[in-house]
């Protein structure tokens, strides 16, 4: 990685950059929200839940794992308000929370994808 030997600061490009910078709470939320991107089951979980409003069970027989691990991952996926359920008698589907989600991963994808 290169280093800056300059010594200058740009006190007017700082001054406009700092104007810019959303509030210090908005940025530790928005790095909360990455950080449950972070991890390969939940993403999968997210996939699937593109495709179809899904149950526990239904999702734990798509990714071979316990019920109750994915339970354990949509309750961080829902505190992160990225999945929504609703109940229909006993059984409780989930679906994304909003369409927001699918354009964050379409741009993610993109992203990982571009040569």
């Amino acid at each position: 990685m290169e280093r800056c030997d300059c010594t200058i600061i740009h006190e007017e490009v700082v001054k406009q950059v700092k104007e810019k910078m959303p509030a210090e709470e908005q940025l530790y939320d928005l790095a909360e929200l990455f950080k449950v991107f972070g991890d390969t089951t939940r993403i999968k979980i997210l996939y699937a839940l593109f495709a179809a409003e899904m149950c526990v069970c239904d999702i734990a027989a798509l990714l071979n794992m316990s019920q109750s691990a994915i339970s354990h991952q949509l309750r961080v996926l829902k505190q992160a308000r990225l999945v929504k359920n609703r109940k229909e008698g006993k059984i409780v589907y989930y679906s994304l929370d909003d369409e927001h989600i699918k354009q964050i991963f379409d741009q993610g994808f993109l992203h990982i994808t571009e040569k």
